[in-house]
């Protein structure tokens, strides 16, 4: 050891820490930070925003709002009461499932400034659900799933082209 370490008193020095720690952490200023034109703080400086007054006086309860809009929406897709194989109906239907995505993505978003939980998890469970939905009629339309289905609606009377299934061992032409 050297001498250095052997002339400090390590009793003071652990109380002068102890006394800083009881002290608290700093209290932020009370101004709002101030940004540049571009609406950016200013390089170097704090980058914590002030929230604005009243801002965030609603914000839990509109939420809240938007999360039940959202599932029921979600719940009510299930319950579409159009055909939706094909055509116009399809994509009316596909719309639909995208306004769940978009009310999930929001309410989550939401969720999370203002800190809320339970409304989270409902909001990424509305999400997948929503994925769920999307999937269900874009995968046999893109060749993924066993049963094949299209886009379009055929015209009345029109033939069927018969689907070609490969035969084993016959070369790909």
């Amino acid at each position: 050891m050297s001498k250095d370490e052997q002339a400090r008193d390590w009793d003071k020095e652990l109380a002068a820490i102890d006394k800083v720690m009881a002290a608290g952490p700093p209290v932020p200023p009370a101004s709002p930070v101030a940004t540049t034109p571009a609406g950016r703080p200013p390089a170097g400086g704090d980058t914590r925003r002030a929230a604005a007054p009243g801002a965030g006086r609603y914000a839990r309860f509109f939420t809240w709002v938007r999360l039940v809009l959202g599932l029921a929406l979600g719940a009510a897709m299930t319950q579409w009461p159009y055909t939706h194989g094909c055509g116009v109906a399809l994509f009316a239907y596909l719309g639909g499932v995208l306004a769940v995505l978009v009310a999930a993505l929001w309410s989550s978003a939401s969720s999370w400034k203002t800190r809320s939980a339970v409304a989270h998890f409902l909001s990424l469970a509305l999400f997948v659900w929503g994925g769920f939905l999307a999937a269900r009629e874009v995968l046999p339309r893109i060749g993924y799933a066993k049963q094949a289905a299209e886009w379009t609606c055929r015209a009345p009377g029109a033939p069927v082209a018969p689907a070609r299934t490969p035969t084993p061992g016959a070369k790909n032409q």
